[in-house]
């Protein structure tokens, strides 16, 4: 089988090792000449950065760079970012990175050109009609991680620093014009990174698996996706060199964040106001929360994880999909509970007000309330 194809669901998807050699034509073929590439600070001193940098300098692109992206970007991150756009004349941007630089260009994108306010552009309702469509530069995004999915996506995440609440901005036109996975960008990834990015996939397939809302594409494709991590990431844990795992982990991450259109749920309403008060990494803290969610959930989830286990080739039904669960979590490293990874007590009924806010806990197959979410907290302690 090959690993070499090219997608247009739901946007151009240039997949295969190799292809971030066709950066500059893609670039030229979305209307830009003087692209700004933003990426995170660790990444922009790699070798994966200086072969992009070198494939759009070759072309006469140049190679300017923006790489000041923090692990959970802000707007000042945001701010940062639009000057450097503005001050170098740029004409549209380059994601280059894990799902924080890719979220992070795409707010450069969204509002180098705007007057309103991000935070007018928030993911409700018709909001994004506020914003000036004209006036959104063409994204090109560059994938090194396997996990967000934001590579496929009209969103990013952007945290407000003020209140320390993550908010999700939307805009058809984020979705950017070409996307090129190149499974041999994500060789470098450190195993807990992997790990990380890899549980934040199989949580955005999960969670639109188990979604109550009608998508009946997304509901394969989510399916599907679980079995391609519970596959592949073992293997690209343990061997960061396997192009064909690293290469089935970049498609599920797609699939994943394809699929979530149908809806995500507890995991990711109790993980974003951690990971924005506390820092930590997105898909780790999601991978930390799984299995508690998959029990509050079971009432409604029950048969319909029976059916995903069979398809898995899981026995034992719901029992059996989450025991393989907490197996992969115990392969991968990843903490026991949310203490491990410095959640305070004190602090459980401000981020149980946070998770009610969060609009992913609207997906949720078990309606949450302050009460119940808060029991949930508890039981990730």
């Amino acid at each position: 089988m090959t690993i070499t194809a090219n997608w247009s669901y739901p946007t151009a998807v240039r997949f295969g090792p190799g292809r971030v050699a066709e950066l500059a034509e893609h670039c030229r073929a979305a209307g830009i000449s003087r692209p700004l590439l933003v990426t995170d600070r660790a990444l922009a001193a790699l070798p994966i950065t200086a072969r992009a940098l070198d494939v759009l300098d070759a072309a006469g692109l140049g190679r300017a760079v923006f790489s000041g992206v923090d692990p959970n970007p802000n707007e000042g991150n945001m701010e940062a970012g639009i000057a450097a756009y503005r001050a170098g004349g740029h004409d549209g941007v380059v994601c280059f990175g894990g799902g924080s630089a890719l979220d992070l260009g795409k707010m450069v994108a969204l509002m180098a050109g705007q007057t309103v306010s991000v935070w007018d552009l928030e993911d409700i309702g018709d909001w994004w009609t506020r914003a000036d469509a004209g006036a959104i530069a063409p994204v090109i995004a560059v994938p090194t991680t396997a996990g967000t999915g934001s590579e496929v996506g009209r969103a990013g995440v952007l945290t407000n620093s003020a209140t320390h609440k993550k908010k999700i901005i939307f805009h058809p036109k984020l979705m950017p014009a070409v996307t090129i996975c190149d499974p041999e960008l994500t060789v470098g990834m450190p195993p807990a990174i992997t790990a990380g990015t890899g549980m934040d996939a199989l949580a955005h397939c999960l969670e639109a698996y188990c979604s109550p809302h009608f998508h009946p594409m997304s509901q394969g494709i989510a399916l599907e996706g679980m079995r391609l991590v519970l596959e592949n990431l073992p293997r690209a844990h343990a061997d960061g060199t396997d192009i064909e795992a690293r290469a089935q982990m970049m498609a599920a991450a797609a699939m994943g964040a394809v699929a979530f259109q149908k809806g995500l749920g507890a995991i990711h309403s109790l993980s974003h106001p951690v990971g924005a008060v506390y820092g930590t990494h997105h898909g780790t803290t999601n991978a930390v929360v799984m299995p508690m969610v998959l029990d509050f959930n079971r009432p409604a989830v029950e048969d319909r994880i029976a059916r995903a286990a069979a398809y898995l080739g899981i026995a034992g039904g719901f029992d059996g999909f989450r025991a393989r669960v907490m197996e992969l979590r115990a392969a991968l490293g990843i903490p026991p509970d949310l203490s491990a990874m410095g959640v305070e007590e004190a602090r459980l009924d401000e981020l149980t007000e946070m998770a009610l806010e969060d609009p992913s806990c609207g997906g949720n197959p078990v309606e949450m309330t302050r009460e119940n979410t808060r029991a949930l907290y508890d039981a990730c302690m």
